[in-house]
């Protein structure tokens, strides 16, 4: 089924609060960033986390890169982790956790993904937390629930789904979250939400707007925030990309993606009960 653009089949499972809503019950995101030269994109995801209704986003960084994000953020919280055993163990109070964006090809981000695993919290997985397990999909399937969520691009796509790379993503995304047995959300012209029991959903709000560095960092962090607030993965792919496409078709021509998490208030405006829109 297609999600039609007026009445979003997501729209009645969305995580509104409530008069009584406290910040924990809101939900609480991780956000794993890379080293000292490479720390926008986990700043991108968490601002976006935040935006998007999650009551509290922390970073967790390399301890070289904590001065540089300590200097940045101002509502997201941060705290350094050694290794891998540590960043689990910091981060099991978690309810989503955002892996990839920026975090690097090597063994350390495949070591971070493992260990993350055995939190329990929703995985977002994405960018370099993808396209490290080229040529050993497999692995990363092993370590995934049917609750967590891959975010490739055509490219990404490619290196853990090669044999499917060639398809139509209305065809190859189901194809793929069966196999990884996990949600699949194949970016493009047009993004493709699959669930591993068959349910689908291409996005409607699609905009060239979108092809720019780091857009896909903060939808990363929208599909991580919504999980975080216990909505169902699927429905919370699906919301974050139409969000996502909605907030960069408003504001158009010259768009760049720490402009993104800024608009996503005036969509979800639209999109609110009546009781919770701003007078």
């Amino acid at each position: 089924m297609t999600a039609p653009a007026d009445r979003p089949d997501w729209l009645d499972r969305f995580p509104w609060p409530d008069d009584d809503t406290h910040k924990h019950a809101r939900g609480r995101l991780a956000v794993v960033s890379g080293g000292l030269h490479s720390t926008g994109a986990a700043r991108l995801a968490a601002r976006a986390g935040l935006r998007i209704g999650a009551g509290l986003v922390k970073v967790y960084a390399p301890p070289q890169a904590v001065p540089v994000l300590a200097a940045a953020l101002e509502a997201v919280m941060l705290e350094p982790f050694d290794g891998a055993d540590d960043l689990a163990t910091r981060a099991r109070q978690m309810d989503a956790i955002v892996i990839g964006p920026a975090a690097g090809l090597d063994e350390e981000t495949v070591d971070n993904l493992h260990a993350l695993a055995g939190t329990g919290a929703v995985l977002v997985v994405d960018a370099d937390a993808l396209s490290v397990f080229e040529g050993r999909a497999e692995a990363l399937f092993s370590l995934l629930d049917r609750d967590d969520v891959l975010t490739p691009h055509r490219g990404e796509f490619a290196r853990l789904f090669p044999d499917l790379a060639d398809l139509a993503s209305v065809e190859a995304a189901p194809r793929a979250a069966e196999r990884a047995d996990a949600v699949v959300l194949m970016k493009g012209p047009e993004t493709v939400i699959a669930a591993p029991d068959g349910r689908i959903c291409v996005n409607p709000t699609g905009t060239p707007w979108l092809a720019t560095a780091g857009s896909g960092d903060v939808l990363a962090g929208l599909i991580g925030g919504l999980a975080a607030q216990r909505m169902d993965s699927f429905a919370a792919a699906s919301a974050a990309a139409w969000i996502h496409g909605e907030a960069a078709r408003r504001f158009g021509p010259g768009l760049i993606s720490e402009d993104l998490p800024d608009r996503i208030p005036a969509v979800l405006a639209g999109l609110a009960p009546d009781r919770l829109k701003p007078a």
